[in-house]
């Protein structure tokens, strides 16, 4: 079960969805805590309406929710699925259908999450373009050649850069080879260093809300890694608010998982696009009006995994180890003294440091762990939010 992101939103979407019985009350309900009129920006606002920050992520948040309600028949954390995902803000309503907060406290989130990122917005000219084409590792360099951050790597050839209006000029000027260039008409350099502000806000926020472990597989967009514990994913969530997005390492999982059936919850059509280019033989639905509901339990019905097999023990856990900031990646002792493969690195472990113009930043292991692969040699250029490492977490190493 998947959760778009900010971008999917269109004119009217939710119209369709309040003919459903209940649902203007719960929409109703849901403005309140948002601090927005959900139903009036859901039916009759205009797309630059929508557009604003504030706006966009509350409606798509309580879209999300409002279909997986109407799927389940009941509560959205009853949806029968053996895993969820969200693109960006949809990492809350995915956090609500696999048990890990109320549906309640997820509107919360989001109304402090979108405001807080629309004012970081608001505090420097910055902006984002997507990246059609190319080859990935030399968009990913140029992106970081120019001081840019890879802010959603969303696989089948789509990244988008982001970051100051004037870098982004200057990468406009000189595209990678091979590849094309689509401002977005987004407020600001979502995902990267300038929402700092915005993480602040919405650790504070969450700092009184409960959560419970998942009661499903729930993967992190900053990984593509599957999160266990509710305490882990809330602190996922806050940090990725200014950490890249890595769909593209979703969809991998899924694949490493088995999954054998992609339904995207309204305003939806992105994430089943992606899926069709990066998993194929993957059945994949885009709920965009209630009559796909029967469609949708239909396919959920053929494809859901044996109760047996609905649990943790078979998630990969290893996780990944990204750049802190865009640069030139250097080992220890600079080069050729990187952890090998399958060494045990303690916590707070030397692993490199990325150099860049304003100085450098150390690489450290956040978790005692074996390193499983090195996905960049020394002196090798990285963008913010890359991949560096991949490890397996272990106790006491």
């Amino acid at each position: 079960m998947t959760a778009p992101g900010q971008g999917a939103q269109t004119p009217g979407f939710l119209a369709p969805w309040l003919e459903l019985p209940g649902v203007a009350e719960r929409l109703g309900a849901a403005s309140e805590l948002a601090g927005c009129d959900l139903i009036r920006f859901g039916t009759t606002a205009d797309a630059d309406e929508i557009r604003d920050t504030a706006v966009a992520q509350p409606l798509l948040v309580a879209a999300a929710i409002i279909a997986a309600s109407a799927l389940s028949g009941s509560d959205p954390g009853d949806v029968p699925a053996d895993a969820a995902a969200g693109h960006s803000v949809g990492e809350l309503a995915a956090g609500v259908i696999a048990g890990v907060l109320s549906a309640d406290d997820a509107m919360r989130l989001v109304r402090v999450r979108g405001t807080a990122m629309a004012a970081a917005a608001a505090a420097e000219p910055t902006g984002m373009t997507a990246v059609l084409g190319g080859e990935a590792e030399a968009v990913l360099a140029a992106i970081a050649s120019t001081g840019l951050t890879p802010a959603n790597v969303n696989g089948a050839g789509q990244i988008v850069a982001a970051g100051t209006l004037a870098d982004l000029e200057a990468f406009a000027a000189a595209p990678p080879a091979g590849a094309r260039l689509r401002p977005l008409q987004v407020a600001g350099a979502f995902h990267t260093r300038h929402m700092a502000p915005a993480v602040a806000a919405l650790r504070d926020a969450a700092a009184s809300v409960p959560v419970r472990d998942p009661a499903m597989t729930l993967l992190s967009d900053a990984d593509g890694a599957a999160v266990t514990t509710g305490k882990e994913w809330l602190e996922r969530i806050i940090a990725q608010v200014a950490a890249p997005v890595r769909w593209d390492l979703c969809m991998r999982t899924m694949a490493d998982l088995g999954v054998t059936a992609v339904i995207e919850l309204p305003p939806a059509g992105t994430l089943t696009g992606l899926a069709r280019r990066a998993l194929p033989g993957v059945a994949q639905l885009a709920i965009k009006t209630p009559d796909q509901l029967d469609a949708a339990r239909e396919l959920i019905a053929e494809h859901l995994a044996d109760s047996d097999r609905h649990s943790h023990g078979h998630l990969p856990e290893w996780r990944l180890i990204v750049a802190p900031t865009s640069g030139t990646f250097r080992s220890p002792a600079g080069g050729g003294d990187a952890a090998a493969t399958g060494a045990m690195v303690a916590l707070t472990a030397d692993l490199g440091t990325v150099v860049a113009r304003g100085g450098q930043r150390a690489v450290a292991a956040p978790w005692p762990a074996e390193i499983i692969e090195w996905l960049v040699e020394d002196g090798d250029p990285v963008s913010e939010g890359q991949p560096l490492v991949r490890v397996q977490p272990r106790e006491g190493a």
